[in-house]
């Protein structure tokens, strides 16, 4: 067991190694100049990415290290009534354009994490904000899928295994966080 862990570990580490310092600058400053122009965050993915998007959105709206005013963040992953309905009436392709459609303006940042890059209900509402001239960041994984044909500042996470995508995204949002809490507090 002892070895399969240092193996994880060694995994995660290596993977992390390689995150695009430049690139992950780039989208702090897009995010930061959306929050000065009083924009909003929506923020949006499935499953694991779901539980993320979450995160992210109540490091903002709550705080991350400092004590700050809160921060516009909302996760489309989170209205159940929403997204069964949208699921129901329009299928489920369509529960993130739906909102994105309804909630966003073009000050905003539609924040989007998918480790496969390939979600079709991401790739609608990427469409949707890009027709509302709203920024658009992507997290990937593997090769970016269809997602890094799409306008957008993407990063991606080279890597096959999601639950170490998952990682390294999460310490991306950790980076932001902080960055913006820097900035803005």
């Amino acid at each position: 067991m002892k070895e399969v862990i240092k193996q994880v570990i060694l995994d995660s580490i290596k993977i992390k190694e390689l995150i695009n310092i430049e690139l992950v600058e780039e989208i702090a400053k897009i995010i930061i100049d959306s929050l000065k122009n009083n924009g909003k965050l929506l923020i949006c993915g499935n499953g694991g990415s779901a539980a993320q998007a979450q995160h992210f959105s109540a490091e903002l709206i709550g705080r991350f290290e400092k004590e700050r005013k809160s921060l516009p963040a909302i996760s489309l992953t989170t209205d159940t009534s929403n997204l069964t309905a949208i699921g129901n009436d329009y299928g489920f392709d369509k529960i993130f354009s739906r909102q994105v459609e309804a909630l966003g303006s073009s000050n905003d940042v539609l924040f989007c994490l998918s480790t496969s890059g390939n979600s079709e209900n991401i790739i609608q509402a990427i469409n949707v904000a890009s027709n509302k001239s709203i920024k658009i960041i992507t997290l990937l994984g593997k090769d970016g899928g269809k997602i890094t044909q799409l306008p957008g500042s993407h990063i991606i996470i080279n890597a096959q295994n999601t639950a170490r995508i998952q990682e390294t995204h999460i310490l991306i949002i950790h980076i932001l966080c902080k960055l913006i809490e820097d900035e803005l507090c």
